[in-house]
C-alpha cells in the first residue's frame, strides 16, 4: 500500500475498475476498487474517510447522481464524476448535485489525473491554509471571506456558508477582482485550469450554484454577482481588506 492520498473508485465495470486502480496505485495514489452504492456505503461506514471519490454516472441500483448528491448533503469527500454522457444538460445535473469535477468516457488517464489532483490541490489549500501573499480576510457587502481557511461567512454571528472546492474557487476569482467583468473563459481558467474542456460552458452552471447557495444562506451578495450579456460575469460591489 502506498502512503498516497486514499482514491476510491465507483465503477461496475471490472476492467474499467482494475486498469485504473492500477494506473492511479502507479502515480503514487492508493486506490480502492468498488463495485456500486452499497458497496461504497460499507467502505464509508467502515473508515477513514477517502480523499476523493471517482464515481461513475451509469451504476446500478442507486445512480451516481443519487449517490453524489447524498455524499454532498452528508459533507462527504470531494467526488470527479465518470459519465458516458457528453451533452451540457447532463454535465449540469452532476455539477448541481455537488460534483467537484467530472470526466467523459471515454477518457484518457491522465486526463483523470490531472482532474484529481486539481481537486485535491484546492482540498489541501482549504486544510492548510496555504495562500500566495494574499490578505487574510476579504469582506463584501455582509461576506467574509478569509481566505487563509478558505472559510465564507455571513450574519452576526457568522455563519458558515458551505461551499464546495469549485464554488470556493469561483468565489474568490471574484472577490480579488472586484467590479470587473470576468469572462467564462478567464473563470474556467482560474477555477480549473488547462484540463477545462474547449467551449465548456458549465462555468454559468457553475455561477448559478454559487448564487444560490448565497441567497440561500440571506447574503445579499448573490444579487451583486451580475450577468455581463456576451461577456461574461461581475462581482457588482467593492471589496474591503481586513486590516
Amino acid at each position: 500500500m502506498t502512503d498516497g492520498p486514499t482514491i476510491v473508485i465507483v465503477e461496475d465495470d471490472g476492467d474499467i475498475r482494475t486498469q485504473l486502480a492500477a494506473y492511479l496505485e502507479s502515480e503514487g495514489f492508493h486506490a480502492v476498487g468498488l463495485d456500486g452504492g452499497t458497496s461504497l456505503t460499507r467502505h464509508l461506514r467502515a473508515g477513514p474517510s477517502p480523499d476523493l471519490i471517482v464515481l461513475d454516472w451509469m451504476l446500478p441500483g442507486e445512480d451516481g447522481l443519487s449517490i453524489c448528491r447524498r455524499l454532498r448533503e452528508s459533507g462527504g469527500p470531494p467526488i470527479v464524476m465518470l459519465t458516458a454522457k457528453d451533452e451540457d444538460i447532463d454535465r449540469v445535473l452532476g455539477l448541481e448535485m455537488g460534483a467537484d469535477d467530472y470526466v467523459s468516457k471515454p477518457f484518457n488517464p491522465r486526463v483523470l489525473l490531472a482532474r484529481i489532483r486539481a481537486v485535491l490541490r484546492r482540498g489541501q489549500a482549504s486544510a492548510t491554509g496555504t495562500v500566495d501573499a494574499e490578505p487574510e480576510t476579504l469582506t463584501v457587502a455582509d461576506l467574509v471571506v478569509d481566505l487563509s481557511a478558505r472559510r465564507v461567512t455571513t450574519g452576526e454571528p457568522a455563519a458558515d456558508i458551505p461551499l464546495t472546492s469549485a464554488e470556493y474557487d469561483l468565489l474568490h476569482c471574484f472577490v480579488t477582482r472586484p467590479q470587473r467583468v470576468l469572462s467564462r473563459d478567464q473563470l474556467l481558467d482560474w477555477t480549473r485550469g488547462r484540463t477545462a474542456d474547449a467551449f465548456d460552458r458549465t462555468i454559468d452552471v457553475q455561477v448559478s450554484r454559487l448564487r444560490h447557495k448565497l441567497d440561500a444562506s440571506g447574503s445579499s451578495v448573490a444579487s451583486l454577482l451580475k450577468t455581463v450579456r456576451n461577456a461574461g460575469y461581475i462581482l457588482a460591489a467593492s471589496v474591503r481588506r481586513a486590516p
